[in-house]
């Protein structure tokens, strides 16, 4: 009997959630609660009273004239919003708190090192997880204060990442059928930056930094050899493997008696005698070399002085801004006589304000000669064409992942193109030289610019001669159905027949990467063909990811980070180079066996032994 009359209690005050109030009231139940679609505040107990006194006193005035029709498009509008924030912040319920926490830590910490950050950052980002976490999703600011962040977990977190990759490389390298190494030195402090490129069966390219060793001593050819074999070694890379190597112009890595190159040559053929490595020098060294030739010293020295007389001095550098307010161009550029690839661009601007700049120096008195000089200008408007002409060569052979030939195959075109303004120079021709042109430059000046450009054509012929020795495989590989069987080596000729006269083939190369197009050929019945074309594409064509990653270097080593380890810069070099995911839940389960210190434990340690 009393259990029936609490039970008609219970249904007196309708403790149960009427679906009709989501269209009357505006309301939901959420987790036995009811929840105002409006303004988001619960009411507990399931009374009619209670709601409608909520939905008269607050909301009635804007909702009390709709329709009964209009009130139940209305709430369910409202209830769509709801349930979508609502799954906005649900959590996976596959992911334990602790894995996730942990995994978070991971993923933000390959990111700092990816983009090259301090180790402190990681605190500043959990700070800012979890005020916004209170702020959006007050319930799961818990759940982001268990982040660990602080710099000695993002340190241990980086260094687990790097050798994860490691792992990884190492497990890729063993299904390479060739590879190739990229190498440069760097001097502060002696390291040397090792690169490695690999093709398997497949045709899948794998470009990645196969180590970075650092040298307490000497930095001669033979201990550089030293730190290559000990890197293959590591790796699992075997010597007969490998297919070329390319390198910069150091005396240390080309020398013929005792350099890197002859080391490793010596060594590959005590493998096997009839093996030959390709050597190839990087193009955008040479091409930067290539600035000697056109003696320019008199041009560069002068603008040199000229911008930094401007920019160096406060002061000279707020007049001259406030001068050139009226001219429709903007300020001019800093440059520094290492930043060769800035110099097309300062010299193109020096030339636009040729005018406001001696008006700015007659104004402070400084005596600049060459700005009145005929001749000096007219060297300055050829130095801008050309400079612009090899920067624009130079981004073309920049980038990741580029191969020999294409490489190879700009640097032909930039040649052709030298000889052709060589030729209408000496004709008065100035249509592809229009700074030149403005300068109206005599008929000497044109003579002694068209042998200036032929002989910079003849540095860059000097330059190229390593990839010239691989010239016919290069056009063979990028243009097989083009080139002629007479100028392959013996030993593909017959396959080359087959391949251009299969009319499918045909069709299939000019509708797929070369990629593609090579590993989609059968081994048994074009095994010489696609053995040539990994060599080739195996190839690095320039040593740019090496100086792209000295670049990188030279950021992380700041005078702000002054305790970062060469371990550490090893590991942050990796990461920010790789293509290669970390294995995040690997990592995750290493960690949970590990038992790591808590964030308590580590801040006092931080305490304890200085941050």
């Amino acid at each position: 009997m009393s259990a029936h009359v609490k039970k008609r209690k219970i249904d007196a005050e309708c403790r149960v959630f009427n679906e009709t109030w989501t269209a009357k009231y505006l309301f939901t139940e959420v987790k036995g609660k009811a929840v105002c679609l409006v303004c988001g505040e619960q009411i507990a107990v399931f009374k009619d009273y209670n709601l409608n006194r909520h939905y008269e006193t607050k909301h009635g005035e804007n909702y009390r004239k709709l329709t009964d029709e209009e009130r139940a498009r209305t709430s369910e509008v409202l209830l769509s919003k709801l349930q979508k924030q609502q799954s906005l912040f649900t959590k996976l319920p596959t992911t334990p708190p602790r894995d996730g926490a942990v995994r978070t830590s991971f993923v933000i910490s390959h990111k700092i090192a990816k983009n090259r950050k301090p180790f402190s950052d990681g605190e500043f980002i959990k700070e800012c997880l979890v005020d916004s976490a209170s702020l959006m999703c007050p319930e799961k600011k818990e759940t982001f204060e268990k982040v660990s962040l602080c710099r000695q977990t993002v340190a241990r977190r980086i260094e687990d990442i790097a050798r994860n990759l490691e792992l990884q490389l190492q497990e890729k390298v063993v299904t390479f059928d060739l590879f190739s190494l990229a190498l440069d030195e760097s001097c502060d402090p002696a390291q040397l930056l090792i690169f490695v490129r690999g093709v398997t069966k497949d045709f899948e390219i794998t470009e990645e930094l196969a180590a970075v060793r650092s040298t307490q001593g000497t930095m001669t050819g033979t201990d550089l050899f030293q730190e290559v074999d000990a890197c293959l070694d590591k790796l699992g890379l075997q010597w007969d493997k490998l297919a070329g190597v390319t390198t910069s112009a150091c005396p240390n890595l080309t020398g013929t008696n005792v350099g890197l190159m002859k080391l490793m040559q010596d060594k590959v053929k005590e493998i096997n005698p009839e093996s030959k490595l390709l050597f190839l020098h990087c193009i955008i060294h040479q091409e930067e070399l290539c600035k000697s030739v056109l003696k320019m010293n008199h041009v560069t020295d002068v603008v040199t002085k000229l911008v930094n007389f401007i920019r160096a001095r406060a002061l000279n550098h707020r007049q001259f801004d406030a001068l050139l307010d009226e001219s429709e161009h903007g300020d001019i550029s800093d440059h520094t006589a290492v930043r060769w690839l800035s110099l097309s661009k300062v010299l193109k601007r020096v030339w636009d304000l040729r005018a406001e700049i001696q008006e700015f120096c007659e104004k402070k008195g400084k005596d600049i000669p060459e700005l009145s000089d005929a001749d000096w200008m007219a060297d300055l408007a050829f130095a801008v064409d050309v400079t612009a002409l090899m920067n624009e060569l130079n981004s073309k052979l920049q980038g990741k992942g580029l191969f020999a030939h294409d490489i190879y195959s700009q640097v032909k075109v930039f040649m052709k193109k030298l000889q052709f303004l060589s030729s209408q120079l000496e004709g008065n021709i100035l249509y592809h030289m229009p700074t030149l042109k403005e300068a109206t430059p005599s008929a000497d000046h044109l003579r002694r610019f068209s042998s200036l450009l032929g002989a910079l054509h003849g540095e860059f012929s000097r330059s190229v001669q390593d990839f010239q020795t691989v010239e016919s495989e290069m056009h063979m590989i990028s243009s097989p159905f083009t080139c002629s069987v007479y100028n392959v080596p013996s030993d593909v000729q017959l396959e080359l027949i087959d391949l251009q006269c299969d009319s499918r083939l045909a069709w299939l190369f000019k509708s797929v990467s070369l990629l593609k197009f090579y590993s989609s050929l059968k081994e048994e019945n074009f095994p010489r063909m696609r053995r040539r074309a990994q060599k080739m594409f195996v190839l690095f064509g320039s040593t740019y990811i090496c100086e792209q990653t000295c670049s990188a270097m030279r950021f992380n080593k700041s005078r702000y980070r002054s305790s970062l380890t060469d371990d550490h810069l090893s590991a942050v070099l990796r990461i920010s180079t790789s293509d290669i995911q970390p294995d995040f839940s690997a990592l995750v389960d290493a960690q949970n066996v590990l038992d790591p210190l808590t964030e308590q434990e580590i801040k006092t340690e931080n305490q304890q032994w200085g941050d």
